[in-house]
């Protein structure tokens, strides 16, 4: 993880000492006085944010909170009890020593990782394994531990995936198993799905399985762009038809 840079925030003395001492030798140490300009750079990069907090900079508190970055509150004990920390961040009471601030960076850092871990995308959603939920767009919907591993048989595999399959991964029955258990968590599924996020097209199915649909999908096999395609189809053919008994009728 040599690529991670901590960012430092509301005490630029600090972050001079940690380069100084060079603590963090395998990691980059860097100072923001623009807060906008470190939680852009904390949401496109991979940084941990160090966050000084004072009673002149408590304004910011609400806007840095909300976050998807490691991020690591110092203040006041009094000051940090007032405010109200998300669980996905951690704090630093002052005073403290270095080797305090060395075991909340590493703690930081695990945390992070373990978190990204977690995390799959799939057809423009995020599915955390850890805590069971499937998100987009600010939105979020809990899951079953059963649905979870449904999803994730979908990031496994890059074609569609047989009901046999899913009822030996997800539920460990035998394929030849005579159940309607796949049908029913599945339409269950859809039915959150559309609920939630308006999303119908989520889970598509044909006669070799169950697959995710996706928007940016150009080239499909014919039997998937056929049944999803059928009443155009149908209607193109029926136009044709047409068209050729109006040229025989001017023959």
């Amino acid at each position: 993880m040599t690529s991670l840079i901590i960012s430092i925030f509301g005490n630029k003395i600090f972050s001079e000492i940690l380069n100084e001492m060079k603590l963090f030798s395998k990691y980059s140490i860097k100072y923001y006085e623009d807060l906008n300009l470190c939680i852009y750079d904390a949401e496109k990069k991979n940084q941990l944010v160090i966050f000084f907090v004072y009673e002149t900079n408590k304004n910011f508190f609400n806007k840095i909170n909300k976050n998807n970055f490691p991020l690591i509150f110092v203040g006041e004990p009094l000051t940090l009890k007032k405010l109200l920390l998300s669980e996905r961040n951690d704090q630093l009471n002052i005073p403290f020593t270095i080797l305090d601030f060395k075991k909340k960076v590493i703690t930081a850092i695990a945390k992070n990782e373990f978190k990204k871990n977690s995390l799959i995308n799939l057809s423009g959603y995020i599915i955390d394994k850890n805590e069971r939920k499937i998100k987009k767009n600010n939105l979020e919907l809990q899951l079953s531990e059963k649905e979870i591993n449904f999803l994730i048989l979908f990031s496994e595999s890059k074609e569609a995936i047989s009901r046999s399959l899913v009822l030996k991964n997800v539920w460990n029955y035998s394929s030849e198993s005579e159940t309607h258990t796949v049908e029913t968590h599945i339409h269950r599924l859809r039915k959150k799905i559309l609920e939630k996020f308006g999303d119908n097209n989520f889970i598509k199915n044909t006669n070799k399985g169950y697959y995710i649909w996706k928007k940016d999908q150009e080239i499909l096999s014919p039997e998937i762009y056929f049944l999803q395609n059928i009443e155009s189809v149908l209607l193109d053919l029926k136009k044709e038809k047409e068209v050729i008994k109006e040229k025989r009728k001017l023959v």
